[in-house]
């Protein structure tokens, strides 16, 4: 830990020095935005429909989510109620299988890294880009992503392997390089896991650290008199701080992950949503006007460039950021779960990405029932907005939810340090000394995100987040075949005759 600490200060201080008289949040915005721009120009390359500019990368999600809907027979609404029996069941029945940590352990922990601050700032951006009807694509995109998934974490667990001090190791690198092999496809399995590793940890770097602490930066330099405030132009110190301490967590692993996790997510989520039910009773007789709102501007938008396709595009984009279906990240932690059925894990997935899909709602409501989405001027940043919006009811809520951010923030940054974590030892092999510089390198861009300009940072972290889509849903729909005789296996023992009835395997 001290080891880790010195080189942590030791790199900031050099930092600082190439810095030279410039401000250091000035520094690093001119450096490092020029690189994301450009980044997330070659990620989403467009073709123009309709009069408006289409990231290709878009339709490979949507397609996927359809696909694997209908292929599943619909399995996020019949197997709801059974990922709720699985989480539900006692501690001791968690403990049937080879693994690290519950099943309710893994789901939340893998919450804490899909609710993040992109459930609140991240959608707010959305609407005030692509107006009230992106929250109906945000959600949207919750249920098709559900499907996904499922086949994610079901084949996380199913390929996971076991390292010599007992500790796991799975994922998309694991099941693409493994499962492909199986099928006598290794020369593709073997680059395209590598391939996958690299964007992982690129993800992890941006999408799960730089967006989380850039944005919890901003709400704590507004609560604190904005551009009087003593962090306006230091706010690479608030990332100093959280570098710090999330640094102290991650170098325990997963057990130790797991257990901030389980307490962190559970309580920001509970007081999130309170909020959020506060706000949509006090605009009570508003609701039918704000869901009618929603789902109008959804399909007629009156006010977004591009129309229906610029909004649709707009509310798909947030909808894979924020819920991470078919970037397969969060099933390097659901293969860590105590289970000896790939297929119950994949169930309980379904619970993450529709609460993430409902948390996204309570944040579009909030705004739409404010009134910002109308007016929201450019330059105001996303969690700002969403306070402003939550604030029109409760007064002093910028002080709630900052307390909020922080904890959405710290959830995420842990969760995404072990993830990438896992890509870099599955590229560099196994190793403390290995790990620590992941660690060091991951706690200096929680720095430099803490003090790069905003629309920097979405961009590159949808970017690098949608990237991981492209070799994760490719081998998805080869071994998809596998996974549904898996689960006529895993129903046909668990006895679910109206279940078999209904879906017909």
């Amino acid at each position: 830990m001290k080891k880790f600490l010195m080189m942590l200060f030791t790199t900031m201080l050099m930092t600082l020095q190439s810095a030279q008289a410039m401000n250091v949040d000035e520094f690093m915005d001119k450096h490092v935005a020029p690189i994301s721009d450009a980044v997330a120009k070659l990620i989403f390359f467009p073709i123009n429909i309709c009069g408006c500019d289409v990231p290709l990368i878009i339709f490979w999600v949507l397609i996927a989510g359809f696909f694997f809907t209908f292929y599943f027979k619909g399995i996020s609404v019949w197997g709801f109620k059974h990922a709720l029996d699985v989480v539900a069941k006692p501690a001791e029945k968690h403990n049937d299988g080879c693994g690290e940590v519950s099943s309710f352990q893994a789901l939340a922990t893998a919450l804490s890294g899909t609710i993040g601050i992109g459930s609140i700032a991240g959608v707010a951006i959305s609407i005030s880009i692509g107006g009230p009807g992106a929250a109906f694509w945000i959600f949207a995109g919750a249920l098709l992503g559900m499907s996904i998934k499922f086949v994610e974490a079901t084949l996380a667990v199913k390929y996971r392997r076991f390292n010599l001090d007992g500790s796991v190791s799975g994922g998309p690198m694991h099941y693409i390089a493994h499962g492909l092999t199986r099928k006598k496809m290794r020369w593709l399995g073997q680059p395209l896991s590598v391939l996958y590793a690299i964007l992982c940890i690129g993800g992890g770097i941006t999408g799960g650290n730089m967006i989380q602490i850039n944005q919890t930066a901003h709400q704590i330099v507004f609560i604190t008199g904005g551009s009087h405030s003593i962090f306006h132009g230091y706010t690479w110190l608030i990332g100093l701080v959280a570098a710090v301490l999330i640094g102290m967590v991650i170098v325990g692993g997963i057990k130790s992950i797991a257990k901030v996790t389980t307490i962190l997510t559970p309580t920001m989520c509970l007081l999130y949503i309170i909020s959020g039910l506060i706000v949509i009773f006090a605009n009570f007789m508003n609701i039918p006007h704000a869901i009618a709102l929603i789902i109008h501007e959804a399909f007629n938008p009156t006010a977004v460039a591009g129309g229906v396709i610029g909004t649709i595009i707009i509310g798909l984009r947030r909808s894979v950021q924020s819920n991470e279906a078919g970037t397969g990240a969060a099933a390097i932690v659901y293969a860590t779960a105590q289970t000896k059925e790939p297929v119950s894990q994949g169930f309980v997935a379904l619970l993450e990405t529709f609460l993430t899909g409902v948390l996204c709602l309570f944040t579009s409501f909030a705004i739409v029932f404010s009134g910002a989405c109308t007016h929201a001027a450019k330059e105001i940043s996303g969690i700002e907005l969403a306070s402003n919006a939550f604030q029109s009811v409760i007064p002093f809520f910028p002080i709630i939810l900052s307390i909020i951010a922080v904890m959405f923030a710290l959830s995420t940054l842990i969760s995404w340090a072990y993830y990438g974590q896992k890509a870099w030892t599955f590229l560099f092999g196994e190793g403390k000394k290995r790990v620590l510089a992941f660690n060091l390198i991951y706690c200096l861009f929680i720095i430099i995100g803490s003090a790069m300009n905003v629309k920097s940072v979405i961009d590159i972290t949808d970017a690098m987040m949608i990237a991981l889509c492209v070799p994760n849903i490719i081998v998805l729909y080869i071994l998809c075949p596998e996974i549904k005789r898996d689960l006529k296996a895993y129903l046909e023992r668990q006895d679910m005759k109206l279940v078999k009835k209904f879906i017909k395997f």
